[in-house]
């Protein structure tokens, strides 16, 4: 039998516990017009391939070519400390879906929630990224420069093994003790071309449509910030060719590095998630055998 990939489309009915969950929307005014990556102004290129070591798609576990399915590597130290959300963390899940995380890997392919997640996230372009065909290109991480680590997802294909269609993006992770220059911040988004937004096991076909990808960040416990227009139809256009630069308060809550030009909100700008709110996620991805 062929390896197949499972959609189960599931209503969850958020109610005790999430009464005061508070999204914060971040303005698409605060993204500034580039077409290169961070590692392109600094030199020194984009890293060594990330081999994955669990999640989905087990063949491409340990495959030295990075290609995989929903896998992640990891616990990878940082080298530094970082405090998001309150807790401060040494070691990041890097995952092949557009995304790093704490306390454990995410091989979920298609968002949970605004966040995207049940566990606390950074996701430059959650999304469900498929490398396995060769004309995708793979997850690179950058570690050699102090108080900094770079995790690229260049020129990756979308599911189920399409690469008709690249996405190219990175994401610059840096600690309080990084000498930040005038104009950026502790964590950056870049973005080059997005071809794709939406996998075909996320409802979407040719890379549109369905549960398209989300950007932003999340606590695990429904508490985060995304950008306007996350997880919703166009996402991929608004943030190509694009970058964003995020400072950390004092608490690690992530805000618009002050030298953004974001001081315009879009509408809606924080939503109270309570009861009565209906999330779709998606569970579940690999049937039977090879």
């Amino acid at each position: 039998m062929t390896l197949t990939k499972l959609r189960l489309g599931v209503s969850l009915l958020l109610g005790i516990g999430t009464a005061h969950a508070t999204t914060v929307i971040i303005p698409q005014s605060a993204l500034i017009p580039s077409t290169t990556y961070y590692t392109e102004s600094i030199g020194g290129g984009i890293g060594s391939i990330v081999v994955m070591t669990d999640g989905g798609n087990e063949p491409g576990v340990g495959d030295p070519t990075g290609r995989n399915d929903d896998g992640f590597r990891g616990p990878i130290g940082l080298g530094f400390s970082l405090n998001f959300f309150g807790n401060t963390y040494s070691q990041i899940f890097a995952n092949n879906n557009g995304n790093v995380s704490f306390t454990d890997g995410i091989p979920a392919f298609t968002p949970q929630g605004p966040q995207g997640a049940t566990v606390p996230v950074i996701s430059p372009f959650f999304g469900d990224v498929d490398t396995r065909n060769a004309a995708s290109g793979v997850l690179h991480v950058r570690s050699d420069i102090s108080n900094e680590i770079i995790l690229t997802w260049d020129q990756v294909g979308y599911f189920g093994s399409h690469a008709d269609k690249l996405d190219s993006f990175q994401l610059v992770l840096r600690s309080s003790n990084f000498a930040v220059p005038a104009g950026e911040g502790q964590i950056g988004f870049f973005y080059k071309g997005m071809g794709w937004e939406t996998g075909d096991a996320s409802g979407g076909s040719g890379g549109f449509g369905g549960s398209p990808a989300a950007v932003g960040f999340g606590d695990g416990s429904a508490n985060g910030s995304i950008l306007f227009g996350s997880t919703q139809n166009g996402i991929a256009a608004e943030v190509a060719n694009h970058h964003i630069w995020f400072a950390l308060s004092n608490s690690g809550i992530p805000t618009t590095a002050p030298e953004s030009p974001s001081t315009v909100p879009e509408p809606a700008v924080t939503m109270l998630l309570g009861s009565g709110l209906v999330l779709a996620s998606a569970v579940g991805k690999k049937l039977f055998g090879r």
